[in-house]
C-alpha cells in the first residue's frame, strides 16, 4: 500500500510536469454493446488475454480527474473485436472534441506560457491565446494520425489495454513500451508504426505554425522525442489510475 501511495504522488507530479511537453515538446470502462471504445481484437496476445482469475477494480475512466481524455483506454481483461475505420475516426474525435479535451490544453498552454517555453508568442492573453491554438492543433491533427489514420492503413490498434495485474515495475514497463508495440487486426504485436509515424508527421506539421527558430531538423527531433514520451508516460498514467482512484483516493470508478 507504501508504494502504490508513493507511486500515485509520483504520477501526478510527474504528469503535470511533464504535460507542458504538449506545448514546449511539438506536442473506459465497460460501455454499452457498440461503443467504438471497447471494439479491441478478440484474439490480441496481452497480459490480460488470459487473466489468471478475476481482476480487482482495473474499469479504465472515460476522463481522468475529469480533465484528461482517456477515451483509447480498454480496461484490463477486456477483449472486443477489432475498430472499423469508422470507430476509430470516432475515438480520435472523441479524444480531441470531449469537453476535457479543451480543459486540458488550457492547462498544458497556461503552463507553457508560465514557463516561457515559446517566448515568441508572448505573455497575457493574448499569449495564452497563441499558446492554445497551437496546443489544441498540435493535439488534434496528432490524435487522428495516431488513432485513426495511419493505424487504418497498417491495421493496428492504437488503444492502450491495461494489464491490471502484477509488480509496480513490470506494469510501468509494459505501459511504456505500447508506444512501441501494439496489436494487429489479427491480434499479433506488432511494431507499433503508426505511433511512431504519426508522431513524426505530426511535428513536421508544427513547422508551419511555430516560431521560425524551432523549423530545424535538430529542434523537430527534440520535439518528436518529447511526443513520445510524453505518449509513453501517459501511458502509464492508465495503466495505474484506476488503482490510485481506489487506493489513494479512496473512490470507485
Amino acid at each position: 500500500m507504501r508504494n502504490l501511495r508513493a507511486l500515485g504522488l509520483l504520477l501526478v507530479i510527474a504528469g503535470m510536469s511533464f504535460a507542458q511537453c504538449e506545448l514546449h515538446a511539438i506536442a473506459p470502462g465497460p460501455e454499452p454493446a457498440g461503443d467504438p471504445q471497447q471494439a479491441v481484437p478478440s484474439t490480441v496476445q496481452n497480459p490480460q488475454t488470459k487473466p489468471n482469475g478475476p481482476l480487482p477494480d482495473q474499469t479504465q475512466p472515460q476522463r481522468i480527474l475529469g480533465v484528461m481524455p482517456n477515451f483509447r483506454a480498454v480496461s484490463a481483461g477486456a477483449l472486443p473485436p477489432p475498430p472499423t475505420p469508422k470507430q476509430a475516426f470516432k475515438i480520435a474525435t472523441r479524444q480531441s472534441f470531449d469537453y476535457s479535451a479543451f480543459i486540458f490544453v488550457g492547462i498544458t498552454s497556461a503552463m507553457a506560457e508560465w514557463s516561457d517555453a515559446h517566448p515568441e508568442l508572448g505573455e497575457g492573453l493574448a499569449g495564452f491565446g497563441r499558446y492554445y491554438w497551437r496546443g489544441f492543433v498540435d493535439k488534434t491533427d496528432g490524435n487522428y494520425l495516431v488513432i485513426f489514420a495511419l493505424p487504418t492503413v497498417f491495421h493496428e490498434d492504437e488503444r492502450y489495454y491495461a494489464m491490471g495485474k502484477g509488480g509496480i515495475w513490470k506494469r510501468g514497463l509494459y505501459a511504456a513500451t505500447r508506444i512501441f508495440i501494439t496489436p494487429d487486426y489479427h491480434g499479433h504485436n506488432t511494431v507499433n508504426a503508426a505511433e511512431v509515424l504519426g508522431r513524426a508527421i505530426s511535428q513536421g506539421v508544427s513547422a508551419f505554425y511555430y516560431p521560425s527558430q524551432e523549423r530545424n531538423a535538430g529542434a523537430l527531433a527534440v520535439k518528436f522525442g518529447w511526443a513520445l514520451g510524453r505518449d509513453a508516460l501517459t501511458n502509464v498514467v492508465r495503466e495505474f489510475w484506476p488503482d490510485i482512484e481506489t487506493h489513494v483516493l479512496h473512490r470507485h470508478l
